[in-house]
């Protein structure tokens, strides 16, 4: 039997789209993967993104901002997916281990400017994307 391997979610502030990715594939993908997000400069997670999981049954409450010095070099990644523009540009180029090296991008939830309302919505519309690339990419491996 094959152990599980480690997916790392890396976008620059560890705030909203890898916690996310992080918390759908450990629901869709925990019994072939070991889910895990960090940022570039980690900002701690946006309370909209506790928000807009909490509404689809997902407590973050275990989950933490993290920063990429956290894993580089000390946990055997297998999967590195990063999942913001930024984050993909400023990628540390010399990875140990890494395996395979994807880039999702989504806009940025933290970064929408509007009304209270239009940002909640901005924010379920990003998990929701999330939600299906997870999904997606989870039943694409499987195969």
């Amino acid at each position: 039997m094959n152990p599980k391997q480690r997916v790392l979610f890396l976008c620059t502030g560890n705030s909203a789209r890898s916690q996310m990715a992080e918390a759908f594939l450990r629901r869709y993908g925990n019994e072939y993967f070991e889910s895990y997000s960090a940022g570039l400069q980690p900002k701690g997670i946006h309370p909209l993104t506790r928000q807009v999981m909490q509404e689809i049954g997902y407590d973050l409450s275990g989950q933490t901002s993290k920063g990429v010095q956290e894993f580089l070099g000390k946990i055997f990644i297998h999967r590195l997916i990063t999942v913001c523009d930024q984050a993909e540009k400023n990628c540390p180029s010399a990875w140990p281990g890494i395996i395979n090296k994807e880039h999702w991008s989504f806009e940025d939830p933290a970064a929408f400017e509007g009304s209270d309302e239009a940002k909640l919505e901005k924010f379920r519309e990003i998990r929701d994307q999330i939600d299906q690339k997870v999904r997606s990419w989870v039943d694409e491996q499987a195969t």
